[in-house]
């Protein structure tokens, strides 16, 4: 059986059992809940020990294994760019078209009450409504004293110190940088490793999460699940109709042409929720639907599989804003800016597992002031989202290359260079 299978079947047996035991009214198994509440929460605070360490390593290897513009020239650059554009507007899509989607959804009361668990829903609010002007905020951005940031928990602060930490590494002689980044490397793999251990014990983590959430709601707690899970899904699904308009109006293919080719590749994605597994199948289509030069191919397209997660864009800051309108948080202009950033940013730190966007998620969630407990309930119930978003990924993997396409002639060097590059560069990556 499947982790993901596993996760699913508790998260329903944690319902079942919860909703049967707010409908009893037996003391005894009213005591289940407090039990089980303890492991939850050492659940969760294992999976929020991992998120400094990956994130921290994941970007550095990220920065410093940036192709080489000597090697991939223009091209390279061009790529870059429009990934960081493109992951852009899909936050800000996010961020500005999710809130409007999210306040004409009507959540019940109770299932928000449910959801924040009291006491914790106080604390995000009264962390929520520190004001902080725009200059202070700026100033913030550059953190004093990273060490402090991160036990802090100023995300932020953290992941931008990470970036410019990353730059200057990527600029250190070979006989500098790569010792430097074996150590970087290892605590990426060991961090992962980490992860790994935690997400098998998520089958009983999201159970002991469940219960109490049921117990105290009863048949009402699946309402606010399928409410995130319908919003997140046509969300980024909806994102998905702006890449056949940038292969239409920008790359000048048309739009039937282009769904041509992206049909095959979104089957697999369905099936697979992998965008690796996808690769083989973007591959050809390029090839024989829309006859893309080779270097776009070899280069491009694996360079996005790898790195490039619109969907992750899009889900992070959907995830954020449920929660702050579970908690009752009204973000302010501020906060929604922090968190379009950071979910910028959060997506190439993504790791390669189950749950990984949902894992990324959480320091975003620390820097809106929100807390981190629901993060197990979404990992139960991210089959479908996840299906959404890889369908999105792989459909953007393909726009951004017939944009880059146009005017592209083969180069020999690059070929031969991506070709080379690119099966280190999709190692282990699967897209979550």
């Amino acid at each position: 059986m499947s982790l993901t299978t596993r996760v699913f079947t508790a998260l329903v047996a944690g319902l079942a059992l919860g909703i049967a035991i707010a409908g009893s009214g037996n003391a005894t198994l009213a005591a289940v809940p407090g039990f089980l509440d303890p492991i939850g929460a050492i659940w969760v605070n294992a999976l929020r020990m991992t998120v400094i360490p990956l994130v921290v390593s994941a970007i550095l290897i990220g920065i410093t294994s940036l192709p080489n513009p000597k090697n991939v020239g223009r091209l390279g650059g061009r790529t870059l760019a429009l990934f960081l554009i493109v992951l852009l507007v899909a936050a800000s899509f996010s961020t500005i078209v999710g809130r409007i989607v999210l306040s004409s959804v009507a959540i019940d009361p109770a299932a928000a009450l449910a959801w924040r668990g009291g006491a914790s829903g106080e604390d995000a609010l009264r962390a929520a409504q520190k004001i902080t002007t725009l200059g202070q905020w700026i100033v913030d951005l550059i953190p004093a004293n990273p060490i402090k940031a991160a036990a802090d928990g100023s995300m932020l602060q953290l992941i931008i110190g990470t970036l410019l930490f990353g730059s200057a590494i990527a600029t250190l002689g070979a006989s500098s940088r790569e010792p430097l980044m074996r150590v970087v490397n290892a605590v990426y793999e060991a961090a992962l490793a980490l992860v790994r251990w935690v997400l098998v014990a998520a089958p009983i983590g999201v159970f002991a999460l469940t219960v109490p959430l049921a117990a105290k709601l009863g048949i009402a707690a699946a309402g606010a699940v399928v409410v995130y899970v319908g919003a997140v899904s046509a969300m980024t699904l909806g994102f998905t109709s702006i890449f056949y308009m940038m292969a239409w109006l920008v790359g000048r293919r048309s739009i039937r042409e282009f769904a041509r080719a992206c049909l095959p590749v979104q089957a697999v994605a369905v099936s697979s929720r992998s965008s690796l597994a996808s690769l083989p199948a973007l591959l050809d289509a390029a090839d024989t639907v829309l006859h893309l030069p080779s270097s776009v191919r070899s280069f491009v397209l694996p360079l996005a599989v790898a790195t490039f997660r619109p969907a992750g864009a899009i889900a992070i800051p959907m995830g954020v804003m449920f929660m702050a309108r579970l908690h009752g948080v009204n973000l302010d202009a501020h906060q929604l800016i922090t968190i379009t950033l950071m979910a910028v940013l959060t997506t190439f730190s993504a790791p390669g597992i189950p749950g990984g966007s949902i894992i990324v998620m959480v320091p975003v969630l620390l820097a809106a002031g929100l807390p981190v407990d629901a993060v197990g309930l979404l990992i139960g119930v991210d089959t479908i989202p996840d299906m959404v978003r890889t369908v999105t990924n792989v459909t953007g993997d393909m726009a951004v290359a017939t944009v880059l396409a146009r005017g592209q002639e083969d180069s020999p060097g690059l070929l031969a260079h991506s070709k080379a590059d690119a099966p280190g560069s999709l190692s282990g990556h699967v897209e979550y």
